[in-house]
């Protein structure tokens, strides 16, 4: 379920699988597929490192003891806690635009809706949604784990039903609902009609062009590369030594997710028409929508039943998907913090862990409060908003070094490797996680290149390039400060990673 929600179908990809028009002559359909092949190897990759070293902190730790504590902190530090503040806009900007801004519209305040797409709603949406992280994860592992089975099972009957409405209806019903709540909602003339025609084109969905889709192929890591991301929970996981158990766990989370996709995409044609999909979406990324809100399917489809008890629980049913997934916007980077702390990186009371809820409450103070004010910037400064595209590039890049840590692992930690049931993980005779290694740095250095080489992707330019350099200096002088700190004092500032921490 960790895996499913981190690589969400509703909040992740029903907002990135409206960036097909980007690349209008790309198969989205194709990019899915190929994507969810790619990302398999790079499960297999973390497996093998979570069973090997299963403890809190995850990249942190592989990447301080297999490549140098140094790297291995302004990497890690910088992709999964610096980054991370990054993403509560995109948080709240998905909760605004999947929940406040279409329920607004389907209870007829179009007014309002419109509100929550300006700065001060998009604020509003960004401050409950880090609200709602910080309490989920106040719980601790078992309350939110609690929480993740009531929302993954809620959130996935929700969609099944909104599936079953995409398969019952045809596309002439589908025109004739919008063109209906258009005029009614919206004071739209046409408005299906409309939407196709300003759309710029008129493309074919299918499986070719593969050249175009390999395009689509880094867009598609926004939803598909988080499998892994409970990997740094895994000190706290019970078996978490047990191959196939982590294998499996993320697998299916990943597999589901890319199975309910091309569900989505499949009946998407079918119904809402490709053309209208890509129009409206299209639309809405330039600014001019004639809905003025994000053209969400599940608000789409609910208009297909003309009730609006219907559309509203459709909403709220759907909304389960982001109300099981807000807390990995700060589980995984509180126990990287942690982590840190216990080797003296960071000050000791970081590692403090409340007794109660086994809760890092000081490491959840260092995300919230940044998270607010890159929050206030996102929403009122247009410019900050473009920065929040480096949040993948950022992360990918901290996977990449641990996929170089899972390469050299058999050969820097050769006592380590050899007792883990990794090391026995072939095929003829082949080791699997060192081979899904070399193919999950192909992945990372294709999206890599693809991100910084072309404009389409919206994250080479200088200033975002500037940005990120920042932030790994930050992090480099996060590190440099403390290791200063620690020789004044008289200790050793890398004893403490030549050994595994206990937990």
């Amino acid at each position: 379920m960790y895996a499913a929600l981190s690589t969400n179908v509703v909040t992740l990809g029903m907002v990135e699988l409206a960036s097909a028009s980007v690349v209008p002559e790309g198969q989205m359909l194709t990019a899915v597929l190929i994507s969810g092949l790619w990302v398999s190897f790079l499960v297999i990759t973390y497996a093998g490192l979570i069973v090997t070293i299963p403890r809190a902190g995850g990249d942190y730790v592989w990447q301080s003891r297999l490549l140098g504590p140094g790297l291995g902190f302004v990497v890690s530090a910088t992709g999964l806690w610096f980054i991370l503040w990054l993403w509560a806009p995109i948080y709240g900007s998905i909760l605004s635009e999947e929940l406040f801004q279409p329920l607004s519209a389907d209870l007829g305040h179009a007014g309002a809706a419109r509100w929550f797409a300006s700065g001060d709603g998009r604020f509003l949406a960004s401050a409950v949604a880090v609200a709602m992280a910080g309490l989920v994860v106040s719980l601790g592992m078992e309350g939110y784990a609690r929480v993740q089975v009531w929302c993954f099972g809620g959130g996935l009957a929700g969609f099944l039903a909104f599936l079953a409405l995409l398969a019952a209806f045809g596309r002439k019903d589908f025109a004739a609902s919008v063109d209906h709540y258009g005029a009614a909602l919206f004071h739209l003339d046409a408005a299906y009609g409309g939407v196709v025609a300003r759309a710029r084109s008129s493309p074919h969905f299918g499986l070719l062009p593969l050249g175009a889709s390999m395009r689509l192929v880094p867009m598609m890591m926004f939803y598909l590369l988080w499998p892994n991301t409970g990997s740094s929970l895994y000190g706290e996981v019970r078996d978490a030594d047990e191959l196939w158990r982590v294998l499996k766990g993320m697998l299916s989370g990943l597999w589901t997710t890319v199975a309910l996709s091309v569900a989505f995409l499949l009946l998407a044609e079918k119904t809402f028409g490709w053309s209208f999909y890509l129009g409206a979406n299209a639309a809405w990324a330039r600014g001019d929508s004639p809905f003025g809100v994000f053209p969400y399917p599940a608000m789409l489809a609910g208009w297909l039943v003309r009730s609006q008890a219907f559309q509203v629980a459709l909403l709220l049913v759907m909304s389960l998907w982001f109300f099981g997934w807000v807390g990995t916007l700060f589980l995984p980077s509180t126990r990287l913090i942690f982590a840190t702390a216990l080797d003296g990186v960071l000050p000791g009371a970081v590692a403090k862990v409340s007794a109660r809820r086994r809760v890092p409450v000081l490491a959840l103070v260092l995300m919230l409060v940044p998270a607010l004010l890159v929050s206030a910037l996102y929403s009122y400064w247009p410019e900050f908003g473009r920065f929040t595209l480096d949040a993948v590039l950022v992360i990918a890049v901290t996977y990449l070094f641990s996929t170089v840590s899972a390469l050299v692992l058999p050969w820097r930690r050769r006592d380590l490797w050899q007792a883990s049931p990794a090391s026995r993980f072939r095929l003829a005779k082949v080791p699997v996680v060192p081979a899904a290694a070399l193919a999950t740095t192909g992945l990372l250095v294709f999206d890599l290149y693809e991100w910084l080489s072309d404009g389409i992707y919206g994250v080479n330019g200088r200033a975002s390039l500037i940005f990120m350099g920042l932030l790994y200096l930050l992090a480099a002088a996060v590190y440099s400060t403390s290791r200063r700190v620690r020789r004044r004092r008289g200790a050793d500032p890398v004893a403490v990673f030549r050994s595994i921490p206990e937990s």
